[in-house]
Order: structure tokens, then C-alpha cells, then sequence
């Protein structure tokens, strides 16, 4: 009796064992899709749109930007200067210097798939990837009839520019970086982003984004300043704009899962470069270290940093006029290569 007893109690825990990896298996398999996902946005990107918004159609998705012309007297050689955002941001961290900078030029600033006021992709596109981005910046240079632009970049905007300049040195004048994440940030691992592909994670990804519109979005801008106080409530509210858009969060989280290729790591490339080129940093940078931008400067052949004292992350939102006393000296050289 005491031997039947005993090799009966291991049976029923295994029972119960594979009762419950089945659950847990149900749960994780079904449960995502059982979850209510609606978007917090309600508007679209021509609702929200600034009064001077203007839109591009590239692969049937509306791209938004703002222009501001030449302030001088005859546009006909000026350059044009495009400005990329980076993570998160939108058209309107340029508000600082946008003006200032068409002293310049032309001067364009746009949204990039994922962010502001751009039409949401579906997710896959590749407007998500490098080869988007190159898509886009041809597209605005197509629109405004140059060949050559100078490209500002700020962030992950700086790997955009970057990027392009790699694939297309002959229409890059000039790079300013702002702080670019080049040894830090990136796409996540391959398989890490598969994992993120599966339908399961698909359907509750939106949800996971959702955070950056509260409490960590909010911490992420106030780390991006040397000091954080100076973040108005107007700062903060234009931050969360896009977060009004219909269907934000599967738009980031298409973004935050695309395929990033087989790309060589920029990191790696960076020292072929020979397009001169500008690395703007804050003495004071939370986000992409102070010392990554002085190394960076290091390895471009044709580099000059410009370190800027009690500033962080975003010193053209920050301490803009710093930032264009160093993009001053910096391009006065350089516009007579304009076309």
C-alpha cells in the first residue's frame, strides 16, 4: 500500500505541473490578444498641424515639415539646411534656431516616420529604416530643387544625417551633429527583435509606449537639460503634441521594432568620412555622454567640436545662442561650396 501511495503522489504533481505550464502557455498565447487596445490619440497629423505645417508625400505617407526662407535678399545660391530631430522629439525642438539659421539659407525642418505630425506607417515599412530615411532626405532635396543640402542632426537625428553622408557624401556640404548617438542608443539585438515581432508582443507593444507620454517621458526631457527647472509647461506640452495623434503608440512601437539590416555599426564607418563636419555637445550630457562627442570628433577626419559650457543634451533648445555662435563660425567657411 505505502509503495502505490508514494509513486502516486509524483504522478499527480506532474499533473498539476503540466496543468499549469498550459495555462501559463494559454495566457501568454491568447491573453495579449484578449487586452482592449485603443489609442489615447484622437486627432490626426492635419488637425494638430502648426500653422505653418506643410506636408510631402513619400510612398503615400504624409511627412510634415516647416520652411523658412532665406532671410537675405537673393536666394538664388543660398544652400538649403535640412534639420532632423532625434528620439522622441519632433519639428519643434528646432523652434530656437530655425529662424536664426536662415541667415544661412533655406532652412527645413521635418518629422521622421514614428514622431511629430508624420502620417504613422504601417509596421514594416521601410520608411522606418535607413533606407527610408534616405528615401525622405532625397525627397525634401527633390522638392526644394537641390542637390546638396547641410544637414543638422541632433541625437539619433546626427546617426540620420550621418548615415546619409556615408551613402551619399556628394550631397552633404556640411554635418552638424548635436550630440550624436553613435556609440550609444541603437536598435535593439536581432533577436531581441524578433521576440518583439511576435504577434503577441504586436498586439500590447502600443501599450508598452504608452509610458512616454506620462511620468518617464517627462523624466527623459528634464535629463536632456543641464538643468531641468528651466523645461517650461510649454516645453512639456508641445513635447506630448504627438501624442494626440491617432495611433502614435503603434507608430512608435513600429519604429521601435523595425529591422535595422546588416548594416557595418556606424561607429565603425565614421573615420571614412571626409565631409567637414561641426559636433556640438553640452559639457553637461545625461543622455549621449559628453565624452562620446569629443571622441567622435576625434575620429571624423574632417571634424571641429565645440563643447558648450552648462548645457545638456539639446544645446540648440537649451543655450541656442551658443549653439549658433558655434555654427556661426563654423559655416561662414563653408557656403561658398553651396550650389
Amino acid at each position: 500500500m505505502s509503495i502505490r501511495t508514494r509513486s502516486a503522489v509524483p504522478r499527480r504533481w506532474v499533473r498539476i505541473l503540466i496543468a499549469v505550464l498550459v495555462a501559463v502557455f494559454l495566457v501568454l498565447a491568447i491573453g495579449p490578444f484578449l487586452i482592449p487596445v485603443r489609442s489615447t490619440g484622437t486627432g490626426t497629423v492635419f488637425e494638430l498641424a502648426y500653422q505653418d505645417s506643410r506636408f510631402l508625400q513619400v510612398d503615400g505617407i504624409a511627412v510634415h515639415y516647416r520652411f523658412t526662407p532665406f532671410a537675405g535678399a537673393d536666394r538664388e545660391s543660398v544652400p538649403l539646411i535640412v534639420l532632423l530631430h532625434g528620439f522622441g522629439a519632433s519639428t519643434y525642438t528646432w523652434r530656437e534656431v530655425q529662424e536664426p539659421l536662415s541667415v544661412f539659407g533655406d532652412v527645413v525642418s521635418y518629422d521622421r516616420p514614428g514622431f511629430g505630425l508624420t502620417e504613422r506607417p504601417e509596421a514594416g515599412s521601410v520608411l522606418y529604416t535607413a533606407a527610408g530615411q534616405h528615401r525622405i532626405l532625397e525627397a525634401i532635396l527633390d522638392v526644394f530643387g537641390r542637390e546638396q543640402a547641410i544637414l543638422v542632426g541632433s541625437s539619433a537625428g546626427g546617426t540620420v544625417a550621418l548615415n546619409f553622408a556615408l551613402e551619399y557624401p556628394s550631397r552633404v556640404l556640411a554635418l552638424v551633429l548635436v550630440s550624436p548617438a553613435v556609440y550609444t542608443g541603437g536598435g535593439a539585438p536581432g533577436l531581441l527583435q524578433r521576440l518583439l515581432r511576435l504577434p503577441q508582443l504586436r498586439r500590447i507593444g502600443p501599450l508598452l509606449v504608452r509610458r512616454i507620454a506620462g511620468d518617464a517621458g517627462d523624466e527623459f526631457l528634464r535629463r536632456s537639460w543641464y538643468d531641468p527647472d528651466l523645461v517650461s509647461a510649454e516645453v512639456f506640452d508641445e513635447y506630448r503634441r504627438p501624442t494626440r495623434v491617432q495611433g502614435w503608440e503603434q507608430g512608435l512601437w513600429n519604429f521601435a521594432t523595425a529591422s535595422g539590416g546588416d548594416q557595418t555599426p556606424l561607429s565603425d564607418r565614421v573615420q571614412s568620412l571626409e565631409v567637414p563636419a561641426l559636433v556640438i555637445t553640452g559639457d553637461t550630457d545625461r543622455i549621449v555622454p559628453t565624452e562620446d562627442s569629443i571622441r567622435l570628433a576625434a575620429e571624423l577626419p574632417a571634424a571641429t567640436l565645440v563643447v558648450v559650457p552648462h548645457s545638456g543634451h539639446l544645446a540648440h533648445e537649451e543655450t541656442p545662442d551658443a549653439f549658433m555662435q558655434a555654427i556661426t563660425t563654423f559655416l561662414d567657411p563653408h557656403t561658398e561650396y553651396a550650389p
